[in-house]
């Protein structure tokens, strides 16, 4: 990262921080709906965005709508 860069950042209002990749990155998260197993399609702020039947599924609406897949741990 280059040095305006990392300056850039440290420099987010709060506002900024939160809304930071919301329409770029999203993860998967198992979720049980009704009984059935299922993975909930999450925006970088949490919110539910779908629910689909597998993590590959998931991957590819994530892909088609141009989100990035991100991994949490």
């Amino acid at each position: 990262m280059d040095v305006n860069a990392s300056t850039s950042l440290k420099n987010l209002s709060l506002s900024d921080l939160l809304a930071f990749g919301l329409n770029d990155v999203a993860y998967l998260k198992p979720a049980t709906i009704n009984g059935q197993d299922v993975f909930a399609i999450h925006a970088a702020d949490g919110s539910q965005l779908a629910l689909v039947a597998s993590r590959e599924i998931g991957v590819a609406a994530m892909v088609e709508h141009d989100l990035e897949p991100v991994a949490l741990h």
